[in-house]
């Protein structure tokens, strides 16, 4: 039996006031930047999508960091440049808080592309994944993937088709993107998975 999961929740603090976005079926959204602190010390800069709705009903009395509870989502941007995926955080609650900078993210979806395996330069194994993420009203969000160490080993022997469950954090990764008339910076947004299960049927 198919299964489908997306849950998303980030700590971190508000990078700039949330601007509007766009509307649909007579709704306002909004978008602002989620700035969270890994242990490292290194910062994911993380896009979040919210309803004029939700941020109305904010509560703003918890603390100076802002805690995020949605899920990943993911659309096809066709540009003049070509078509790009669009990864954000849908917010269905936003709550100010105290605490230290958090980010986990659950998914569980299907394996869309070959999954891709390599090893970086000092010989750790690296798999990235395209998993599709069943939502509401038949349509799929499609989320980039890293798997490390042993989790990339089983990330690897999949199929397409197969289901991952997996845990892990959304990070944001700068790269240089080589076009026509020039070289150009951009920002992917994937999951970096902790723990994986790949989910058989009875």
């Amino acid at each position: 039996m198919e299964q489908s999961a997306n849950h998303a929740v980030l700590r971190g603090a508000l990078g700039e006031l949330p601007a509007f976005s766009h509307e649909n079926h007579q709704k306002r959204f909004y978008r602002f930047p989620l700035e969270v602190e890994r242990l490292s010390g290194a910062i994911d800069i993380l896009p979040v999508l919210v309803s004029e709705q939700v941020l109305d009903e904010m509560d703003l009395s918890g603390g100076s960091m802002l805690e995020v509870e949605g899920q990943i989502r993911s659309f096809n941007n066709r540009a003049a440049t070509g078509r790009r995926l669009v990864v954000s955080v849908y917010a269905q609650r936003l709550a100010s808080c105290e605490g230290a900078p958090h980010n986990e993210v659950r998914l569980t979806g299907a394996i869309c592309k070959e999954p891709v395996h390599r090893r970086t330069p000092l010989g750790r194994e690296i798999c990235d994944v395209m998993l599709a993420v069943n939502r509401a009203y038949h349509r799929a969000d499609y989320i980039p993937c890293i798997f490390w160490g042993r989790t990339a080993e089983l990330a690897a022997s999949c199929a397409v088709g197969d289901l991952l469950e997996l845990t892990g954090r959304l990070q944001s990764r700068e790269y240089v993107k080589i076009l026509e008339e020039g070289s150009q910076r951009r920002v992917a947004y994937e999951v970096s998975a902790m723990t994986a299960a790949r989910i058989t049927g009875e």
